[in-house]
């Protein structure tokens, strides 16, 4: 995640994991290029570039926000990350897992809470979920995502729910979004992913056939961390695993939203270029 020297009113708290509130000089490199009179350019490869390549097309996207808006930046795609990205709460999108684990193990409870949790980011909803899930419901799908983190259970921020403070990276959840199709159980969740409602539908949101949950919450210091995580497809109609974490430097929701926007719009010339969901 990379810092940088250095707009919508927030809204409801029900993305947060929380009852109050939702969820709620960069490096330069110079390189010198010695140009020869009939030199021709290199031509364009209309494929996939490699896992360097990724990290360093994804570093530019975040570099390029960071500076345009001042903050921090991660994004991610298929498990490769941008240079910079810390482990930071995963707020709402911690919802997805424990509703995949809840279609497991209480259909009943899923079929009623998962709706709201996931395309509104209701969090008493989310409650019911959490509650009705044996210990180690959670961790079992993220695992089997690729992610083999363990949900947090312990009231680090009284205000908030326990889960919500767990602690992932950007590419950590582009990895779970990269498996979340071959999970059992994870259809119906999915479906709710492409159904987010108005308002809420921002950043990964504004991409081709988008199904993806946000986050967002205040920081320990009181400014805002917004994140996503979501499967948008590229012009070969394939899936792609996004994640990103912005962090503005005036702690506003909506500049994170603003930030999260400008992120996806960079993304979308570039799906063509990003690995390809493994599921």
């Amino acid at each position: 995640m990379k810092r940088a020297c250095c707009a919508l009113l927030a809204v409801t708290a029900l993305g947060a994991c929380g009852t109050p509130t939702n969820d709620a000089p960069p490096t330069i490199t110079v390189t010198s290029t010695t140009t020869h009179p009939n030199a021709q350019p290199p031509a364009l490869v209309d494929e996939p570039v490699g896992e360097v390549g990724v990290d360093k097309l994804l570093s530019t996207i975040a570099d390029e926000v960071a500076n345009q808006f001042g903050g921090t930046v991660a994004v991610a795609a298929g498990g490769v990350g941008s240079s910079d990205d810390p482990a930071m709460p995963a707020w709402s999108t911690i919802k997805v897992p424990l509703a995949v684990a809840a279609y497991r193990v209480a259909p009943d409870t899923a079929r009623y809470a998962s709706p709201a949790a996931i395309t509104a980011s209701d969090n008493d909803a989310a409650l019911q979920l959490w509650n009705a899930l044996p210990p180690g419901a959670g961790d079992t799908v993220l695992a089997e995502g690729g992610v083999p983190k363990t949900i947090n259970t312990e009231r680090i921020r009284p205000e908030f729910s326990t889960f919500g403070q767990t602690m992932l990276t950007a590419a950590e959840e582009s990895t779970f979004m990269s498996n979340l199709s071959c999970l059992s159980d994870a259809d119906p969740v999915l479906e709710l992913m492409g159904q987010i409602v108005p308002g809420q539908d921002y950043g990964l949101g504004q991409l081709p056939n988008a199904r993806f949950k946000g986050g967002w919450g205040p920081s320990e210091t009181g400014g805002y961390e917004v994140r996503q995580m979501g499967l948008v497809s590229n012009s070969a109609e394939q899936d792609v695993a996004l994640a990103l974490v912005v962090v503005p430097a005036d702690g506003s929701y909506q500049t994170g939203q603003a930030m999260a926007n400008a992120v996806a719009e960079r993304l979308r010339s570039q799906l063509d270029q990003l690995p390809v969901a493994v599921c």
